[in-house]
């Protein structure tokens, strides 16, 4: 675990990471290897597995990049591996309340604070090679709770003052889907629910996240006071510059 990013991830100046969703630890190491703040290993909805986690994480080793890997559910055991593996932090989805972010948070954690079991063996402790911490010294792994539903919202500032919630992060297609399913999806609605989330952290002292697709919106989402951003991923890059690439061909062919 990479303590520097740790301190990095609970201030409040920018951090911009990436999204990894192909399983690559190829593109993990280019991406770290390019200057990423931190990277984002989805195992929701990206094709990364349990299986291939670990040699992405093995990948990054010695960067400055800041592990965080996104679990598709808050289950224990996974929360478990991924910590124990190295990463610097999990993202939970769909954290809706207080409660559910407490509970995401005692799988974190060990005793007496949580349930995790501990291995002095694991990878964080380079195999057994060096000493796990004293209790009183151990990093505190960060907690990234993504808002992606209108009663996540509503309860923002219950989920905010949770103590170890580190971000509060969006997940702008979730939570456009949400609105616009309970048929308040208009722009206002959608920006209005930034402005709660990004007020809720700074209120807590937190910092408030989003995915980016378009690097246009970083400067609005500034003004708004998101500070941890995740630019892109890297099926949209390739998806895109692949697109580029062979219009650009055709014309030039004729």
């Amino acid at each position: 675990m990479n303590s520097q990013a740790l301190v990095k991830i609970r201030t409040g100046k920018p951090f911009i990471g990436t999204w990894l969703s192909i399983g690559s630890p190829v593109i993990a190491e280019l991406a770290s290897a390019s200057g990423f703040d931190w990277l984002l290993f989805d195992l929701e909805h990206g094709a990364h597995s349990e299986a291939v986690l670990m040699n992405n994480l093995q990948a990054i080793k010695g960067s400055a990049a800041a592990a965080i890997v996104r679990v598709g559910a808050p289950h224990p055991d996974l929360i478990l591996r991924a910590l124990d593996w190295g990463s610097a932090g999990i993202m939970v989805p769909h954290v809706e309340s207080a409660a559910e972010a407490a509970s995401c948070l005692q799988a974190m954690h060990y005793p007496p604070r949580g349930r995790r079991g501990i291995s002095r063996s694991a990878r964080v402790y380079e195999y057994g090679l060096r000493a796990m911490p004293a209790a009183a010294d151990l990093p505190a792994p960060a907690l990234f709770a993504q808002i992606e539903t209108l009663r996540a919202v509503e309860n923002v500032n219950d989920i905010a003052a949770v103590e170890g919630v580190d971000v509060l992060f969006v997940g702008p297609a979730d939570l456009a889907f949400d609105l616009s399913v309970r048929r308040i999806g208009d722009d206002g609605a959608y920006d209005d629910c930034l402005d709660k989330v990004a007020a809720a952290a700074h209120a807590a002292g937190k910092q408030a996240g989003i995915l980016v697709r378009s690097l246009e919106n970083i400067p609005v989402l500034r003004s708004r006071g998101f500070t941890h951003f995740a630019v892109e991923s890297d099926i949209g890059i390739l998806r895109s510059r692949y697109q580029q690439v062979l219009k650009a061909t055709r014309e030039l062919c004729g």
